[in-house]
C-alpha cells in the first residue's frame, strides 16, 4: 500500500522552524548520493538520490516532523534546480550545430516523445506515466522526469498524486489515475538508468557493426542517449573530439525542455478545463451549482521554473558569466535537482514499484529504439 502519511505536493505557508528539519534530511541525502555516485561516471547524483530516498523512506520510519521540509524540497527546490539547469546551454553552442543537425535534435525529440505517448497509451499505461517515460527518454533522462513533474504536480495539489491503485498501467487505455506521481516519476528514472547504462557498451558495439566512424558515433549517442553523464561515459570510451560532439548535441536535446513543458502544460489546462466542464454539467443536471471551473487550479500556459531556465540559457549566451560562477551554478543545480529528488523518492513504497508490470519496461525499450532510430537516421543525413 501507498504511504497515506507520504509527503503531500501542497505547499502551505510554513515557518522556517517547520520545514528546516525536512529540509536538512534532505541535504543530508543528496550529500550521501555523491558520495555513492562519485567511482561511477554514469550515475549523477539526482539519479543516486531519488533511489535512496525510496529506501530511507522504506528501511526507517520516517517522523511527520520532516513532512513540511520534504514538501518545500520536492516542488519548490526543484524548480529552482530547474531554472538553474539553464546555464548549462549557450545559444552560440547550438546554433554551432548547424540547420541540419538542430532539425534532427527537433525530430528525435519530438518524435520520441510522440511514438511514446502513442506506444503507452497502445500498452495501456497510465498517462502522467507515460509522459514521464516519452520525455525522459526523449529529452534529458532523469532532469526532464522532475521537470515534468513540476508540471503534473500543479494538479496533484489535493494529494491525488498518492494513489492507492497498485500498478503502472490502467483500463480504457490508460487515463485513469494509476501509479501515484511520486511512483511514476521513480519508476521513469529507474528505467532512464536502466536503458541509458545498457546503450552505454551496445551504441558504439553498434555503431562498429555498422562501419561508422568515431565521430558519428559520438554524434549518433549525443542525438539518442538519455542521461547527459551517459553521453558522456560513451564519448569517454570513443574518445577525441567525438566527446565534444556528443555533449553538444546532448545539450541542444536539454533545450527543448522549455518548448516541451510548456506544452504540455498548455495541453494540461485544456484537459482539466475540459473535464472540469463536464463534471458541471453533469451536477447541472443534478441540480448542483458547486464546483465552477473556475475554482479548479490550473497549471501555468508557461510555468515560471520554465521562464527561470530560458532567463538562464540568454544568460549564459551573453558570454558575460564568469566560469567559475557557472561553475558554482552547476554544483548549486546539482545539489538541488537531488534533493529534491530524494524528497520524492521518500514517499514511495516498494510495495507498489514492485506491481508497476512488464508494460513500463516494454515502453522502454521500444522507445530506446525509436529514439536511436531517429538520432540514426538524423546524423548520417547530416553526417
Amino acid at each position: 500500500m501507498v504511504d497515506t502519511r507520504g509527503v503531500s505536493l501542497k505547499i502551505t505557508a510554513q515557518s522556517p522552524t517547520n520545514v528546516l528539519p525536512g529540509l536538512a534530511l534532505a541535504a543530508a541525502g543528496v550529500a550521501a548520493a555523491y558520495v555513492v555516485a562519485e567511482p561511477f561516471s554514469v550515475l549523477s547524483p539526482m539519479v543516486v538520490a531519488v533511489v535512496l530516498g525510496v529506501v530511507v523512506g522504506n528501511a526507517v520510519r520516517v517522523p511527520a516532523a520532516v513532512d513540511p521540509g520534504l514538501a518545500v524540497a520536492a516542488k519548490q527546490v526543484l524548480r529552482i534546480g530547474i531554472a538553474l539547469l539553464g546555464l548549462r546551454l549557450s545559444l552560440h553552442d547550438v546554433a554551432d550545430l548547424g540547420a541540419g543537425m538542430i532539425l534532427t535534435v527537433i525530430a528525435v525529440v519530438v518524435g520520441g516523445i510522440v511514438a511514446g505517448v502513442a506506444i503507452g497509451s497502445a500498452l495501456g499505461i497510465d498517462r502522467r506515466l507515460r509522459l514521464l517515460i516519452a520525455c525522459g527518454f526523449s529529452i534529458c533522462g532523469a532532469a526532464a522526469v522532475a521537470a515534468l513533474a513540476g508540471v503534473l504536480g500543479a494538479n496533484d495539489e489535493s494529494g491525488e498524486g498518492r494513489s492507492s491503485q497498485s500498478n503502472g498501467t490502467t483500463e480504457g487505455g490508460g487515463e485513469g489515475s494509476g501509479a501515484g506521481l511520486r511512483e511514476s516519476v521513480v519508476t521513469a528514472v529507474a528505467l532512464v538508468v536502466i536503458f541509458g547504462t545498457l546503450m552505454i557498451p551496445l551504441l558504439p558495439a553498434l555503431g562498429h557493426l555498422f562501419g561508422l566512424d568515431d565521430m558519428i558515433i559520438g554524434m549518433w549517442a549525443g542525438a539518442s542517449v538519455h542521461e547527459v553523464a551517459q553521453v558522456v561515459a560513451i564519448g569517454g570510451v570513443i574518445g577525441g573530439p567525438a566527446l565534444g560532439a556528443a555533449v553538444i548535441i546532448k545539450l541542444g536535446r536539454v533545450l527543448m525542455l522549455a518548448p516541451v513543458m510548456a506544452f504540455i502544460s498548455i495541453g494540461e489546462r485544456r484537459r482539466i478545463l475540459a473535464a472540469g466542464s463536464s463534471s458541471a454539467g453533469e451536477r447541472g443536471k443534478k441540480g448542483d451549482a458547486s464546483g465552477d471551473v473556475g475554482e479548479m487550479t490550473l497549471p501555468p500556459i508557461m510555468p515560471l521554473f520554465v521562464v527561470g531556465f530560458l532567463a538562464m540559457v540568454v544568460v549564459r549566451s551573453t558570454r558575460v558569466v564568469p566560469q567559475g560562477v557557472i561553475d558554482v551554478a552547476g554544483v548549486a543545480e546539482q545539489l538541488f535537482l537531488g534533493a529534491a529528488m530524494f524528497a520524492l523518492g521518500v514517499g514511495v513504497k516498494f510495495s507498489l514499484i514492485r506491481k508497476v508490470g512488464a508494460a513500463p519496461f516494454a515502453m522502454a525499450a521500444l522507445v530506446t529504439v525509436v529514439v536511436a532510430g531517429i538520432g540514426l537516421v538524423g546524423v548520417l543525413v547530416v553526417g
